[in-house]
């Protein structure tokens, strides 16, 4: 490391033609400057500067050392212009997970949106119901109902939506207690809910899945052909007003809160940060924030 160091001091005191110049450049000393040169010049065990009170000139095996030192600083101003470039405008790819109904409704038009405004954003999206492995699957970002159990993950929390225990218009007018239960793999066979009414009471309901499938569509599905009832976000019902209707209106569940999640830290890429913004501002127009 110090060596490359060295390296770039002897290229910009060439460049600036004196000690004191270079110094200046760099914001260093002109004691920092020389001690550093002196290194470099016992390291290599030769002579790169001959150095009088007016002027600096080179030695000839500091010309052709110089050489290779300024094409290392270029290689390395190359680098950092090509890296601040990504600091003026999302681009490159980035690989984002989300539930179905999350990615569908939530996601999709957000990225739709930036992909139009950033035509160099490169995105990757996963739909999978059941939460992915960052490090397995190399997940940029993934969007999540309730907060991951992974302490090394960036959690932030971008809004809330309820689900709605419905069915096919002619079922959920039935006695809840008698319709087949259909649920997601991940609510498991038993079945609780806890309902809140308008008075602040709440309604405890049990009972066991009769169907259960991994995917958020076919849940929906068998709901909409009438196999029985279900839960489906609020955002999503409201798509099938005249299919899907509430089992009881004055029945609601309690809010589920929905976590961006990605593996960066404070210093998240440009990429990542320009998506969550975008989903967290759609999920408020969809259902707003509680």
């Amino acid at each position: 490391m110090n060596r490359l160091k060295q390296m770039m001091i002897f290229a910009h005191i060439v460049e600036a033609g004196s000690i004191s110049a270079a110094g200046e450049q760099l914001n260093l000393s002109k004691s920092v400057i020389s001690q550093n040169l002196k290194q470099l010049e016992q390291s290599l065990g030769v002579v790169l500067l001959k150095r009088t009170t007016r002027r600096l000139s080179l030695t000839d095996a500091g010309e052709r050392f110089y050489t290779k030192c300024k094409t290392i600083n270029s290689i390395a101003d190359n680098a950092w212009e090509q890296a601040q470039a990504y600091l003026a405008q999302p681009k490159g790819r980035i690989r984002i997970t989300a539930p179905n109904a999350l990615m569908e409704t939530l996601v999709t038009p957000v990225i739709a949106k930036l992909m139009k405004d950033y035509p160099g954003l490169k995105p990757e999206l996963i739909s999978a119901d059941e939460q992915l492995d960052f490090m397995a699957n190399d997940i940029d970002l993934a969007i999540r109902v309730g907060r991951s159990a992974d302490s090394n993950l960036t959690q932030k929390r971008i809004g809330s939506f309820n689900d709605v225990l419905c069915g096919a218009a002619g079922v959920a007018q039935k006695n809840i207690d008698t319709l087949p239960y259909i649920a997601n793999v991940w609510q498991g066979n038993s079945i609780k809910h806890t309902f809140t009414r308008p008075d602040g009471s709440e309604q405890l309901f049990s009972t066991e899945a009769q169907c259960t499938t991994n995917s958020f569509y076919a849940c929906v599905a068998l709901i909409k052909a009438g196999a029985g009832i279900g839960i489906v976000p609020d955002f999503y019902l409201s798509r099938f007003e005249s299919e899907l209707v509430p089992v009881d209106s004055n029945l609601k569940l309690p809010s589920n809160p929905v976590f961006a999640i990605h593996p960066f830290g404070k210093n998240q890429p440009l990429n990542v940060a320009v998506c969550v913004e975008g989903i967290q501002k759609h999920l408020q127009n969809l259902v707003g924030d509680s």
